[in-house]
């Protein structure tokens, strides 16, 4: 066996990334594994670092970090057909829960690195007028992205209770959008719709199953679109959507697609935390474009047992 390439962002989940390194590299060192370490404390040192270890062309690539710091360098990481473990240390760890990764056990989940199986999955991609980004989970297009932007430019407070206040802050400014959605090339559709949300995997914001049943590993995305509603029905429908129960909602759409192109006045695109875009974007996905190192069926059913 060659080399292990092990790539930590210690700021990830609040600082968990630096505990989380320290575990996996002595969990895998432990193990006889020949590690090489490269921790980058910002998105450009992480890009850099990732290209310079993927370079060296290691047997397995080791990512400590959250959904943002794999998407940050998924062109690099496809591009060298590298297999993927990932140590989910961020804060909503979404693409982890899709896989059935350990979430709580670093052990665990560095272990993957020696004794996992391969699993090709897709890869999602966010088009917009200036570029184009590579992402994993949901895209994210309307209120729920006016909220994570929201959440992102307040300086106050911490934690959860600023997304609380956000959320607060958005509902008060709550305006329907006027989207204009088109799947595979068919006639667009224009709706006055609260969000639309476009998933390569099921969840999003740390486990909230706005795409149900979506699979990352389908070469299809799922599409949920959110009819215009009120303050009080969106409160409603929150409960729902964090059981997944909202899908039977008739202020709900659901359909599956390769191509979805979105437009709106004031349209805000989100995906794996981070702002992609705005006004207007196509989605699409790139079939089996990650490998990523997952547990063995028999170890996931023990682990749940």
């Amino acid at each position: 066996m060659g080399h292990i390439a092990l790539l930590s962002n210690p700021l990830a989940g609040k600082g968990r990334g630096r505990s989380a390194t320290e575990q996996a590299l002595a969990h895998l060192r432990a193990s006889g594994a020949d590690v090489r370490l490269y921790s980058g404390d910002s998105a450009e040192a992480t890009r850099r670092l990732a290209e310079r270890a993927l370079a060296e062309s290691p047997d397995v690539f080791v990512v400590i970090g959250g959904d943002g710091t794999l998407s940050g360098i998924l062109e690099a990481v496809c591009a060298a057909s590298v297999p993927v473990a990932l140590v989910a240390a961020g804060t909503g760890n979404d693409l982890a829960r899709a896989l059935d990764l350990p979430r709580h056990d670093v052990a665990a989940a560095a272990e993957l690195a020696l004794s996992g199986t391969p699993r090709r999955i897709d890869v999602g991609e966010v088009r917009t007028p200036d570029r184009a980004a590579p992402f994993l989970t949901v895209a994210a297009l309307g209120f729920d992205a006016k909220v994570s932007d929201r959440t992102n430019r307040l300086r106050w407070p911490h934690g959860a209770l600023r997304y609380y206040l956000a959320l607060v802050i958005e509902l008060v400014r709550l305006r329907p959008l006027s989207f204009t959605v088109r799947a595979d090339g068919e006639h667009p559709v224009t709706f006055l719709g609260t969000l639309v949300a476009v998933g390569n995997t099921a969840s999003y914001g740390g486990g909230m199953p706005v795409c149900v049943g979506a699979s990352p590993d389908d070469g299809m995305l799922d599409l949920v679109q959110v009819s215009r509603v009120g303050r009080l029905r969106l409160l409603r429908l929150f409960p729902l959507l964090l059981t997944g129960r909202h899908l039977s909602r008739r202020e709900v759409t659901h359909r599956r697609a390769r191509t979805v192109t979105v437009s709106a006045p004031g349209l805000v695109v989100y995906a794996d935390g981070e702002r992609l875009g705005e006004d207007e974007c196509t989605i699409s996905v790139r079939a089996a474009a990650l490998t990523v190192m997952v547990p063995s069926e028999r170890a996931a059913h023990d682990r749940l047992r």
